[in-house]
């Protein structure tokens, strides 16, 4: 079969951010290649006539497999990899166990360099490629008890800007996507992962988890926060399509108006006002759609 000109894999396409980008490239002329962690979800895609593939950023062997299989459907080269799938562990840092944090690092981390080292010498020898990172809002603020989802998109955003330097006059553009509310199922999904690992009852904040973080995370009251500046995930598949599609791409791109004024704010404000603001957020205990 002959594939379109240009290809792209996209990580976490079960839903949200990478479900729906994986269909808007597909429709714009993108040979894309999806992939989902759960095997059910794979079939979905299918389905769809989007080609997808099983990977799991926890297994090395699974990424292994994934890439090989996509660089038989698109002759050995690839124009474009997004890595997004990710999850939130809502809590505080204090209760967070320290396999917790290695657990969320390795699939919203170490996954994505492991997948990206293996394609920078296929672009490398290609002499283009564009690395596309679902990045975050919480990739240049935080916010208290979504504090190992802040860390590992701080780390992300480290990760990224180096790799950019050192990619610099290779043909391969590295960029930042940074949602920000964005209507998904990563709150909802959080819940497994706060119930897996939170031992909550025994914390000395256990009256804060009780009386606001537990409610607002099973709430299903939208906030008006949310009514007010909540895009859909659509909107991010737009932004990665223009991203794509230009010849000189910005570094990052801000989605939403709060991570375009926040990104604003750090940098006229000091640390300590940036904290204050956030402090103040009257949703500081629900765990972000981004």
């Amino acid at each position: 079969m002959q594939r379109k000109k240009k290809s792209i894999l996209i990580t976490g396409c079960s839903s949200g951010i990478g479900f729906e980008t994986a269909k808007y490239l597909s429709k714009n002329g993108w040979d894309v290649i999806a992939s989902c962690r759960q095997k059910v979800d794979v079939k979905k895609i299918s389905n769809l006539g989007i080609t997808c593939f099983h990977l799991d950023y926890h297994s090395e062997k699974s990424i292994d497999l994934a890439l090989d299989n996509t660089l038989s459907v698109t002759n050995g080269k690839l124009d474009a990899i997004f890595n997004n799938g990710a999850f939130a562990l809502p809590g505080a840092m204090e209760d967070i166990p320290s396999e917790a944090m290695k657990e969320i690092f390795q699939a919203n981390f170490f996954g994505w360099h492991y997948l990206t080292k293996k394609v920078i010498p296929i672009m490398r020898k290609q002499g283009y490629g564009k690395i596309l990172q679902c990045s975050s809002i919480l990739g240049f603020i935080t916010l208290s008890y979504r504090g190992p989802y802040n860390a590992t998109k701080w780390a992300l955003e480290g990760y990224s800007d180096t790799l950019r330097m050192e990619l610099e006059g290779t043909g391969i553009d590295v960029i930042s996507i940074r949602p920000g509310p964005i209507k998904t199922l990563i709150r909802e999904n959080s819940i497994n992962y706060f119930n897996k690992w939170i031992d909550w009852e025994k914390s000395v904040l256990s009256n804060e988890y009780k009386n606001y973080l537990i409610p607002n995370l099973k709430s299903n009251k939208e906030s008006l926060f949310n009514k007010l500046f909540e895009l859909k995930a659509e909107d991010v598949a737009k932004i990665v399509l223009k991203s794509l599609e230009s010849k000189k791409p910005q570094l990052a791109y801000n989605v939403t108006i709060p991570t375009k004024v926040m990104a604003f704010l750090v940098r006229v404000l000091t640390k300590r006002k940036i904290n204050k603001i956030l402090k103040s957020h009257s949703t500081n205990h629900i765990p972000s759609d981004t």
